[in-house]
């Protein structure tokens, strides 16, 4: 049976203290309700940046304590299947984002999703890429705000978490503890503005334990290639870092010598970035599936 965790059931940092809200076993597929970033606090474009309770915003639904999870472990997330809200909210202000410092006054925009479509304005409609801003598991130590990223996973805004990807994450306490939110209709690459089109709604997914074998950042599949996504103070720091780890993690399956994968690397991998807009910045390292198939390579299988 399908079991589902009402967005009700919501936390603010990723923690070892948080409440359980659901226990399942490995295997199990779970529908997780989310508010938006904002828990749905703005309906209307004229709400004022004073209006809104600051210390309510990114809310995840979880904690999902997964049976068996140990520390040192691999918590294995499938993403199922996405289900959108009806109106999504776009917000920017000053000192948000990259373009904060030029801005004067807080302003929402309201966004209708109507026909597969989120309408900016009458002249533009933008296309609908559904992805998942805020998706992890409990740290190692203290707890981490849900708009902090890190290697639990957390605020990575990273466009590729959506339908028919799969991430993992490494296990740092007992269950996991796992919890999602920040669900987006639409987002570019760095989510410049500081907000995509935030947006309420539903997302199924299948939660999985992978014994003996541990990572230490988030990677993510898709039909396209592999990814790790890591979160740093710079995206220099970063990005070099997610090739390091996409080297030492990959080299070990192949016949290639350091210099020969880098060589690949440099030829055929992507360097990619997340978002530039949290407290760490987060870049991914983006490898193509023909690389892994050429040498027979499933992740952490």
């Amino acid at each position: 049976m399908v079991q589902t965790l009402a967005k009700e059931q919501y936390f603010y940092a990723f923690s070892k203290e948080n409440k359980v809200g659901l226990r399942v076993p490995s295997g199990s597929q779970v529908v997780i309700e989310t508010f938006d970033c904002f828990q749905n606090q703005i309906q209307s474009a004229e709400t004022a940046f004073n209006a809104i309770d600051w210390n309510q915003i990114n809310p995840a639904t979880g904690s999902i304590y997964v049976e068996g999870a140990e520390p040192g472990d691999i918590l294995k997330v499938k993403i199922d299947e996405m289900e959108l809200g009806d109106v999504g909210v776009l917000a920017t202000g000053p000192g948000l984002g990259v373009m904060g410092h030029r801005i004067d006054a807080f302003e929402v925009k309201m966004v209708p999703i109507l026909d597969g479509k989120a309408v900016f304005n009458e002249r533009l409609q933008l296309p609908l890429n559904p992805m998942i801003g805020v998706i992890g598991v409990a740290p190692d130590g203290d707890p981490v705000s849900c708009g902090t990223p890190g290697a639990h996973g957390g605020n990575m805004d990273t466009t590729l978490i959506t339908t028919g990807a799969t991430l993992y994450f490494p296990v740092f306490q007992e269950g996991a503890l796992f919890g999602l939110g920040d669900l987006h209709a639409a987002m570019g690459d760095g989510e410049i503005g500081v907000s995509g089109v935030e947006i309420p709604g539903k997302v199924s997914v299948t939660l999985e334990v992978i014994k003996g074998k541990s990572i230490p950042f988030p990677f993510l599949e898709n039909e396209e290639g592999a990814a790790v996504l890591v979160s740093m103070p710079t995206l220099d720091e970063a990005a070099k870092a997610a090739v390091e780890i996409f080297v030492d993690t990959l080299l070990p399956h192949t016949d290639l010598t350091l210099p020969e994968l880098t060589m690949l690397f440099s030829a055929a991998g992507q360097v990619q970035v997340s978002q530039i807009v949290d407290p760490l910045l987060t870049a991914r390292f983006f490898v193509p599936k023909a690389i892994l198939d050429a040498y027979d390579v499933k992740l952490f299988e």
